[in-house]
């Protein structure tokens, strides 16, 4: 039996039924240096709070897992080194054997399942690589959504991924796929890819509806919300599409390969954005966060409705 340990902060709002989002611990301890990492993830946790909502920062640390960090562990999280990166296959041995780990998408949705929490915003979420019929690289994220009941907002897919082929195992996997403000599917650090979501609703009241509608049929899995970037922090489409056929085959000539392969396009493309890549990165976040958090007020109101 998980026993995990919450922060003041979460257990206050689990006892008072407030509204809670998830976060993953992946952007601190695998996405940016330090201090720049901590001063993000608080920036983060503060939007969710002034939209309304409680911010869960999820992690392993030193075998107990961890709904929600206190402002010492955020700190110690983000100065830490070899810290595991967690998906659904090492994460019961992380715990098993009293490592540290920092959540990815998959690992965030089962903890904030097992921690009774409906919502959890991120980034983007994993999918299937480009040149995936060869070497078989798609993300344990998709097999997650169709599996466990959380709704993730993110800003699409990430960019350096088989966008179509994304989507078309989510249609077999049988998650839906819902878009925001518009009828493209948001394409990461940009507004919008040359693809249609198969659904589209604007306001997070129909959102959180959907997802209760789900659990009462007892439909397994979750849904993910696909947030565009704020068009002032976009990078035209155009302008990366060379550069990330340049980190693919620069990643491709070095042999990158299995969990490697994401870390390192990312750093490639910000190298060759001059930064801009991070910077939209953290803008697409925080928004994804503020969304976020008005689906869990909806989710919360729709329950005192009886629902």
């Amino acid at each position: 039996m998980i026993d995990p340990i919450y922060s003041a902060e979460v257990q206050t709002a689990r006892q008072n039924q407030r509204p809670i989002v998830a976060l993953e611990s992946t952007i601190i301890t695998h996405g940016m240096p330090h201090p720049q990492n901590v001063e993000v993830a608080r920036q983060i946790e503060q939007d969710i709070r002034d939209a309304g909502a409680t911010p869960a920062t999820i992690a392993v640390i030193e075998g107990r897992l961890h709904i929600g960090l206190e402002s010492e562990q955020l700190d110690g999280l983000g100065q830490a080194r070899g810290v595991a990166k967690l998906s659904r296959a090492d994460f019961a041995a992380c715990l098993a054997t009293g490592g540290t780990g920092a959540t990815t998408v998959a690992a965030t949705m089962i903890a904030a399942h097992l921690a009774g929490i409906d919502v959890f915003a991120t980034g983007g979420i994993g999918g299937v690589h480009r040149g995936a019929e060869a070497s078989f690289d798609i993300s344990a994220d998709l097999q997650e959504l169709a599996q466990t009941p959380v709704t993730v907002v993110a800003a699409g897919a990430k960019a350096i991924l088989d966008i179509s082929k994304t989507l078309e195992v989510l249609e077999t996997l049988g998650v839906p796929v819902i878009a925001v403000g518009q009828d493209a599917f948001p394409a990461f650090w940009s507004a919008r890819s040359p693809f249609d979501a198969p659904l589209r609703m604007d306001e997070p009241d129909a959102i959180a509806r959907a997802h209760m509608t789900r659990r009462a049929l007892n439909i397994p899995g979750g849904q993910l919300v696909a947030n565009p970037i704020p068009a002032e922090a976009e990078i035209p489409a155009e302008t990366l599409a060379p550069i990330i056929v340049a980190a693919q085959a620069d990643a491709a000539r070095h042999r990158i390969v299995g969990k490697a392969v994401t870390p390192y396009l990312l750093q490639r493309i910000y190298e060759q954005t001059k930064g801009q890549s991070l910077t939209a990165n953290i803008a697409l976040v925080r928004n994804n966060a503020r969304f976020a958090a008005r689906i869990a007020q909806s989710m919360g109101a729709l329950r005192s409705q009886g629902c």
